[in-house]
C-alpha cells in the first residue's frame, strides 16, 4: 500500500460572517488562493502532476454552487486537464476530501491530489440561500 502524506498546507484567513473584511470576496476566489499558496510552498512543482482537485463545500449553492472544485481550479491557475471535484458533507466536507484523497493515494489509483473546503458563511448563511424542509 502507498503512503500518503501532505506536503503543503494553507489556510485563508478568518473573518466575522457578514461583516467582516472578506464579506465580500467569493468563496472560489477564497480557494484559489489557498491553493496558488500551497503550491508556491512546494518550489519547482509541475501542476500536470496533479491527478485530482477535490473540494468540500457544505453549502454548494448560490455564489458557492456549480462544481466549486472545478471553479477553484481553474481560478487557481491550474490546467484544464486536471479534473477536480466538489464533495457535500456539510460540516466535514473539507476534512472528508483530505480523506477521500489519501484514500485514493494509498490505493494506487493517483499519486498527486489537492483536497480542502471553502465556504463564505457571509454570502450562503447556515441554512442554506433557500431553506425548504418537507413539512
Amino acid at each position: 500500500m502507498n503512503e500518503a502524506v501532505i506536503v503543503s498546507s494553507v489556510r485563508t484567513a478568518v473573518g466575522k460572517a457578514g461583516r467582516g473584511s472578506l464579506k465580500d470576496v467569493r468563496p472560489e476566489h477564497l480557494g484559489a488562493v489557498a491553493i496558488k499558496g500551497a503550491l508556491e510552498r512546494v518550489p519547482g512543482f509541475d501542476p500536470m502532476l496533479i491527478e485530482d482537485v477535490i473540494i468540500g463545500c457544505a453549502m454548494p449553492e448560490g455564489e458557492q454552487g456549480m462544481n466549486m472544485g472545478r471553479i477553484v481550479a481553474l481560478k487557481a491557475g491550474l490546467p484544464v486537464d486536471v479534473p477536480a471535484m466538489t464533495v457535500n458533507r456539510f460540516c466535514s466536507s473539507g476534512l472528508q476530501t483530505i480523506a477521500l484523497a489519501a484514500e485514493r493515494i494509498m490505493a494506487g489509483s493517483i499519486d498527486v491530489a489537492i483536497a480542502g473546503g471553502v465556504e463564505s458563511m457571509s454570502m450562503i448563511p447556515m441554512t442554506g440561500v433557500k431553506f425548504a424542509p418537507d413539512p
